[in-house]
């Protein structure tokens, strides 16, 4: 459906951005890139339908050079939907004048074709009763939803995601990424580009990795996220995910951290059930450590390979730590919760610029170890 030969993009002020990508996109695939921010994944998604123009290379949309000045560009565009990471929803339109404006002046469908169209793809969207509001009445969730039942709404053969996600509340991304599940069984060929990456090993026929301005390494699923070849994609893929707080005193902000945990969590769609054990264990364990010897910089840690949970706090050294033996002052029934939710508990002295640190690290139990 799409090839892309030798693609490079280099900006005036003389960056490159894409130095030479090759790609195959097939009809029905699901297409997820991944990659470190600043390696040109979207520069390479805007490539393809021309909002930003290629300086080098081709693209082949089936059998056609997009590039090629006898190529009738909008016609081929048309087949391609995107959507962005900002909605670019027409504020001043009520939503179904939103779904109806492009299918009655681009396409040539009468009102009611493109509002009986609208209604459906409202409906697979969970929103049919949002069709008479406004854009500011809706939640950033909701108006990405919107953006997708509008992109669908000129019937395009591809759609072209842009980090849906980025700018959407971490409660909201489920709803979205729900309906390009929906899509996805349904067959629609989709290019992503997407931080999700559980999401993207989920709903993905292929990985692209992109790094260094290529796409460095692809495959399925399995092979990229499980058996990656290459050192990068490798170190990539093992990444840890993690959300500090620092305790000044024992003056700290409970909701403040417990709001901050939570909304990492959400972010990395990490269950109910592992959130109330995140919570819980973060209140019993700082019970135990004396909060007025020094700051303490707290770490909640998530592996998206793994999916390990883990609990991290660096410590002046000295100060008594649930490990060693406890006074009359520490809780029982607390150390006893946090043994029950932890499968190991380690502790190590660190030598850091200001001295030596104690860091004692709690690995949660997964809930089919409990």
């Amino acid at each position: 459906m799409i090839q892309v030969n030798h693609l490079k993009k280099t900006y005036s002020n003389g960056l490159q951005v894409l130095r030479d990508v090759n790609a195959t996109i097939k009809k029905g695939e699901v297409i997820s890139i991944i990659g470190p921010s600043g390696t040109g994944k979207s520069t390479f998604l805007r490539c393809l339908n021309l909002l930003e123009k290629p300086t080098g290379g081709s693209i082949i949309v089936d059998g056609q050079d997009l590039l090629s000045k006898r190529t009738d560009v909008p016609k081929l565009r048309q087949k391609m939907g995107m959507v962005f990471q900002s909605f670019n929803l027409f504020n001043h339109l009520s939503i179904m004048d939103n779904l109806c404006i492009g299918p009655v002046k681009l396409l040539g469908k009468s009102r009611k074709e493109a509002e009986d169209r609208a209604m459906e793809l409202l409906a697979m969207v969970g929103l049919a009763e949002k069709a008479h509001v406004m854009p500011s009445q809706l939640s950033g969730g909701q108006k990405q939803r919107i953006a997708i039942a509008r992109c669908l709404s000129m019937d395009p053969e591809i759609i072209l995601f842009d980090d849906p996600t980025s700018a959407l509340d971490p409660t909201m991304v489920s709803e979205v990424l729900g309906v390009i599940r929906t899509l996805a069984k349904q067959g629609m060929t989709m290019v992503i580009v997407t931080h999700e990456m559980r999401f993207a090993r989920d709903v993905s026929t292929r990985i692209f990795y992109m790094d260094q301005g290529i796409v460095y390494e692809e495959g399925t699923p399995e092979q990229i996220f499980d058996h990656p070849r290459e050192e990068r994609t490798r170190v990539f893929i093992n990444r840890i995910r993690d959300f500090h707080y620092l305790i000044r005193s024992s003056r700290y902000d409970l909701y403040e951290l417990q709001a901050g945990m939570m909304q990492f969590c959400a972010k990395y769609f990490l269950s109910q059930e592992v959130q109330f054990n995140v919570q819980l264990l973060t209140e019993e364990v700082l019970q135990l450590v004396p909060l007025d010897k020094g700051e303490i910089d707290l770490a909640l840690r998530y592996s998206e390979k793994t999916g390990d949970v883990s609990l991290e706090l660096l410590m002046p050294a000295g100060i008594v730590t649930v490990l060693k033996d406890k006074d009359s002052s520490l809780d029982d029934l607390s150390m006893a919760i946090v043994r029950g939710l932890c499968k190991d508990i380690r502790e190590v002295v660190d030598d850091t610029p200001v001295g030596p640190r104690v860091r004692v690290c709690f690995e949660m139990k997964k809930m089919d170890e409990e």
